[in-house]
């Protein structure tokens, strides 16, 4: 499972989840409210209802983007025995930037807003409720490595959704090459462990193959 910012998430059998950015949404909203109770004396009465409200449509955001993150999980941990994701560090990720700052904050609301926090947490606690397994590995060139002749190169990457190997000529979107990628890894990591006895065998069959 390829976790993004375009898509939400991707699998590696071409399904593909698209985002809900509540936060997007209400923005402008939550700006207004926002710029309303900065005019307000602090902790006057009118400043301590306009905050109300601030804190009423956050909340709102929040309720939003826990269902739909809890939707989209329990239908993947319960189709799949096996899923296998990147071991992404999102505050790397969403740090500040010193320069094109506005184009760089935008980007930032995006990756939280997808919640990979949630995403990651409760994914790992449906799989485990549903007898599954959830699989960690390595980001490293999941987005630059052909799926087909596994050239790996950054040049493959053409733009944020479409990939091209430069060396076989392969095209299709970046998202589900990154999916495909991650679950050969997944697999190649749990061949080792399995191998070792330090993963053990799920309690559930799976009931549409493994897709990650």
């Amino acid at each position: 499972m390829d976790w993004g910012v375009v898509n939400f998430v991707a699998l590696s059998n071409g399904e593909v989840v698209d985002q809900c950015q509540p936060l997007k949404k209400f923005l402008p909203k939550l700006g207004k409210l926002q710029r309303r109770m900065t005019r307000k004396k602090k902790f006057s009465k009118n400043w301590r209802k306009a905050k109300a409200k601030v804190t009423k449509l956050h909340t709102k955001v929040a309720n939003i983007r826990k269902d739909f993150v809890h939707k989209v999980l329990n239908d993947i941990s319960k189709n799949h025995a096996v899923v296998f994701v990147e071991d992404l560090q999102v505050g790397n990720m969403s740090k500040r930037a010193t320069k094109k700052v506005a184009q760089k904050s935008g980007l930032n609301r995006s990756i939280l807003d997808a919640s990979p926090f949630e995403l990651r947490r409760r994914l790992e606690y449906k799989t485990q409720w549903q007898g599954g397994l959830l699989v960690a590995v390595a980001p490293q060139n999941t987005s630059r490595k052909c799926s087909e002749c596994g050239h790996t190169s950054a040049a493959n990457r053409k733009t944020q959704s479409k990939f091209v190997c430069v060396e076989c000529g392969f095209s299709a979107n970046a998202d589900f090459v990154g999916a495909v990628n991650i679950r050969e890894a997944g697999l190649a990591s749990l061949a080792c462990s399995s191998s070792s006895g330090d993963v053990s065998p799920s309690r559930q069959e799976p009931t549409e193959g493994i897709h990650a």
